[in-house]
């Protein structure tokens, strides 16, 4: 994961866009991505997991018509590890900070997955600093307490919260692979074979370290590296974060339906088709949501948010930008446009 991150990361100074740090009046350290100046701000906020980095196969697009700030996560990266922060309102609060003091004009924001929940908090809470927002496939409704547990993300962050409640297995990339919900959608034996015993193998010889095995699938090389954490030093994402949402602390003075009933800047709402895997439904066969909303769920967002533009289907397990690149970039395009009519 790290060489991958160096790569993209070169790829993208290439590209005109330099890593840079900013400390808030708190302490609280950012780290962020800019592109080269002229357009439009577009601030641009990623999912959990990943660093502002993933937004790499769109960036350099992006930047032929927006000067582009990409921030990595509390959390995330090489951004604050400060539990105190890991609720929607304090990231948010940072995030308008961030917008007003460095930025310092009026943006366009896109969130992606728990970044679009944050997309969401800035158009309800950012007032004239924030021109729109585009929401890429939040989480909304599947994050409340009463749904979470039945929800795939909900599954993951039990795994973690277990995890850091033990002691035994010190390597939480071994501690997921034999708790992953994926187990059940995969079939047991199929997973303890393909998965779980080749990365038995491999950390005979490389302990503590996530699997790199060369004859196995790019979907099963990436089971492995999302249990990349700053817990174990294998990757930038802290397991707290994760945990946040499992005890649902992340949402301590953030209520989805008022904020969502509180947009008033132009907004677009960007919605994954259902997974192929268990098309034309988003849940399988034990009534787990395979996918960050239902299409009943982005419907009820879609009629909460004033003027919304929801364009649906895409064809993506999640990340829109990552596996539609040129479908991102052109709704982000279009919705410019639409802003300077």
């Amino acid at each position: 994961m790290k060489k991958q991150l160096q790569k993209n990361t070169a790829k993208l100074k290439r590209a005109g866009f330099n890593e840079k740090q900013v400390t808030l009046p708190d302490g609280t350290l950012l780290n962020y991505g800019e592109g080269p100046a002229g357009g439009d701000p577009l601030f641009l906020i990623h999912g959990q997991m990943v660093l502002w980095q993933d937004y790499h196969k769109v960036l350099a697009e992006l930047a032929k018509s927006f000067h582009v700030f990409a921030i990595d996560c509390h959390g995330h990266g090489q951004s604050c590890k400060d539990p105190k922060k890991y609720t929607c309102k304090a990231m948010g609060e940072d995030f308008l900070w961030f917008i007003k003091e460095v930025i310092t004009k009026p943006v366009i924001v896109s969130g992606h997955s728990s970044g679009g929940l944050l997309t969401a908090w800035l158009g309800a809470n950012g007032g004239s600093w924030v021109r729109g927002i585009v929401i890429e496939d939040a989480p909304f409704f599947s994050t409340l307490p009463k749904r979470l547990p039945m929800s795939y993300a909900g599954k993951e962050f039990a795994v973690v919260h277990d995890f850091l409640n033990q002691s035994e297995e010190p390597f939480y990339a071994r501690y997921h692979l034999h708790h992953a919900y994926m187990k059940e959608l995969v079939g047991e034996k199929p997973w303890t074979n393909m998965i779980i015993k080749p990365a038995e193998r491999y950390w005979k010889k490389h302990p503590g370290v996530l699997p790199k095995i060369w004859y196995l699938p790019r979907m099963i090389q990436r089971v492995y590296q999302l249990s990349a954490c700053w817990q174990d030093q294998t990757g930038y994402y802290d397991l707290r974060f994760g945990d946040a949402f499992y005890t649902q602390s992340w949402f301590e003075g953030f209520d989805q339906i008022e904020t969502m009933k509180q947009i008033s800047c132009p907004n677009v709402l960007l919605h994954t088709a259902a997974p192929k895997m268990s098309a034309p439904s988003y849940f399988d066969q034990n009534g787990v949501l395979l996918a960050a909303m239902s299409a009943e769920d982005a419907l009820n967002v879609h009629s909460l948010i004033l003027n919304n533009e929801l364009i649906d289907g895409f064809a993506s397990m999640h990340d829109i930008h990552e596996e539609c690149p040129q479908e991102f970039v052109k709704v982000l395009n279009d919705f410019k446009a639409k802003l300077a009519v």
